[in-house]
């Protein structure tokens, strides 16, 4: 992938998350959402690149831009498939909390997997644990290891996990093994990333998050270390039948990161919309704002974290 075109993707990100920006604590999530999905869609298609959608806002029909099996891009010679969310944590926006961001993902084409069901059971780790973990194995054994990894008690551990009711059990075992835990109200795109970056005080992400999240995720760790463990998790009887539909004959069957993004040949980018465990969100300055990125690829072996300055008179959009 052209080195190029990984920098461009940052030009995407950073386009969303300033129109989102605008939109932080006024308790609007949709028009945050439309106003990202504009921007990105307009900003993809002033790149020199073939895209095509392979997880996006919607199907064809739902939504009028960003759909899945969309074409976006000023043209290429290779086509190029993209796992996308102009706003990850509508709801952090739009109540001004943490973790919102706008993130890219793009690999060659046919290479992304894309879930039959709206969420994934989760387990997110560094480097240094990617060998260890199994989700076949209890909450115990698995922070054992992660900590043995890192040759850390586990009472040193922070274990992300997203507030949610259905984590009521796995919070109680947390607990009761004695690691510490950061619950987040959204955001475990930005938990799984920062399990693997250095200086974040992140150590693991478990739980069970979005799908597409997941995807984004698994290409993140593809490019920097790590490693996200999935299964799928059906919302609900009819989407598991669903899921039966379209060929899935083993719910149980785990997914690692390279199972979800099939390709040694990856980027990802984002932007923080509000401050996170992984990226600050959009400052506004008197004569613009400045965003916080994060762009990684595979090819490359890079890390590259940017801060941007930017300039305009009446609005954010470019």
């Amino acid at each position: 992938m052209d080195r190029n075109l990984t920098l461009e993707m940052i030009r995407v990100t950073e386009a969303a998350a300033l129109a989102a920006a605008g939109w932080m604590g006024r308790g609007d999530a949709l028009s945050a959402t439309r106003a990202a999905t504009n921007s990105m869609h307009q900003t993809l298609n002033c790149i020199p690149f073939a895209g095509k959608i392979a997880i996006g806002e919607g199907e064809p029909g739902a939504v009028e831009h960003l759909y899945s099996g969309e074409l976006v891009g000023g043209g290429g010679p290779d086509q190029y498939h993209l796992v996308l969310d102009p706003l990850e944590c509508t709801r952090s926006v739009a109540f001004g909390r943490s973790n919102a961001m706008s993130v890219v993902a793009m690999a060659p084409e046919d290479c992304f997997y894309v879930p039959p069901t709206q969420y994934l059971e989760k387990l997110a780790v560094g480097p240094e644990a990617a060998g260890v973990i199994d989700l076949e194995l209890s909450t115990e054994e698995n922070l054992r290891r992660i900590a043995a990894s890192k040759n850390y008690s586990i009472s040193d551990l922070t274990v992300v996990i997203l507030d949610r009711e259905r984590h009521s059990r796995l919070i109680e075992d947390v607990r009761g093994i004695g690691a510490r835990i950061h619950l987040i109200p959204d955001g475990d795109v930005a938990a799984a990333i920062a399990a693997a970056t250095p200086g974040t005080g992140v150590d693991v992400l478990m739980g069970t998050g979005g799908a597409a999240a997941g995807v984004l995720a698994a290409a993140a760790l593809r490019c920097i270390g790590g490693e996200i463990l999935s299964r799928l998790a059906p919302f609900d009887k009819e989407e598991a039948e669903h899921a039966g539909q379209l060929g899935v004959q083993d719910m149980r069957k785990v997914f690692r990161a390279r199972d979800l993004v099939r390709s040694d040949n990856v980027m990802f980018a984002a932007t923080g919309v509000t401050d996170g465990d992984l990226l600050n969100g959009v400052v506004y300055r008197p004569d613009g704002a400045t965003t916080h990125s994060l762009v990684v690829s595979s090819k490359s072996r890079t890390r590259r974290f940017i801060v941007t300055e930017h300039f305009f008179e009446d609005s954010p959009l470019y």
